[in-house]
């Protein structure tokens, strides 16, 4: 892999990215626009996981994530359809991989939201684009560090209902979308357009195709349960690829990751409210912490 600068989280993990042009100097009501449909697509993730979760009873998270997989697919070939035939191995092994990290991130994720709630798994997932973008280590960027951890550790305190195998999936899933982003770059390097992300969202799709089969046999779902599926893939990744398209060209890359970096307040937010999932005062002052670390951490790297 070529060697990659510490990226801001949220650009780099958008396909949408490889095709959004900034326009040069954004009028103050295009920003405003921008900075709308930023806040509309961090809620729609965050609604379209917690009603992803409202199936767990009936398909398990690994059924909402096959679900949510096969709307990925047709999504990215909607808008860029890849010539497979012309890839070289060159830009073959980075598409494998993202295929693979790409369902491993999706899967710890719900995983995680099904065991320790939708704000805490979202906050722990955060942790791998921040341990990025605090890669390149300096004086702010320690001290961001030592302000994530501090946080992560008093999430993970132990108490008498602590799930420490749904926080390990939930920062597992840290890593895989570390991982996510590096692939996402290269590929966007090596492959025009958004070809590569949509191979990888295909295969992806291919391999939890019998995983969905099975899941269907096992545990046969709902309608209701199946729509909740439908609208998870819909809200957390039709939308939100949409308007990252519409953001991106909208307002600077430094703003776009730096507004992003409030989605584990809006996860809390939207459990608490659509899922009676609240965190206590010391949870939420940790979520915080994690928020303003990776905050800080994006306004320092845009200085430089």
């Amino acid at each position: 892999m070529s060697e990659v600068p510490a990226p801001t989280p949220a650009p780099a993990q958008s396909p949408a990215a490889s095709l959004a042009t900034p326009a040069p100097g954004p009028s103050s009501r295009s920003s405003a626009a921008g900075v709308a449909a930023m806040l509309g697509s961090g809620l729609s993730t965050q609604i379209g996981a917690a009603t992803g979760s409202l199936a767990f009873p009936v398909i398990g998270p690994i059924g909402v994530v096959a679900v949510r997989q096969y709307v990925a697919a047709l999504v990215l070939l909607a808008v860029d359809r890849p010539r497979l035939r012309s890839f070289t191995w060159q830009q073959w092994w980075p598409v494998l991989l993202l295929a693979v990290v790409y369902g491993a991130m999706n899967l710890s994720l719900y995983t995680a939201v099904d065991r320790v709630g939708l704000g805490l798994a979202v906050t722990l997932e955060f942790l791998g684009p921040l341990a990025l973008a605090l890669s390149a280590a300096r004086r702010v960027d320690a001290a961001c560090a030592v302000l994530a951890a501090a946080g992560v550790v008093t999430l993970m305190r132990p108490q008498p209902s602590t799930d420490y195998l749904g926080m390990g999936i939930g920062a597992f899933g840290g890593a895989c979308w570390a991982a996510y982003i590096l692939l996402n770059r290269t590929v966007g390097h090596r492959i025009p357009g958004a070809q590569g992300s949509a191979a990888a969202a295909c295969l992806s799709a291919l391999v939890f195709l019998p995983v969905g089969v099975l899941v269907a046999l096992n545990r046969p779902p709902t309608a209701i349960a199946l729509g909740c599926a439908v609208i998870t893939g819909l809200l957390s990744t039709a939308v939100p690829y949409l308007v990252d398209l519409f953001t991106l060209r909208r307002v600077p890359p430094a703003a776009f990751g730096l507004f992003m970096s409030v989605n584990p307040v809006l996860a809390a937010l939207v459990g608490w409210i659509g899922l009676d999932q609240r965190l206590g005062l010391l949870d939420a002052a940790a979520v915080g912490a994690v928020v303003t670390a990776n905050a800080l951490s994006i306004l320092t790297a845009a200085r430089r």
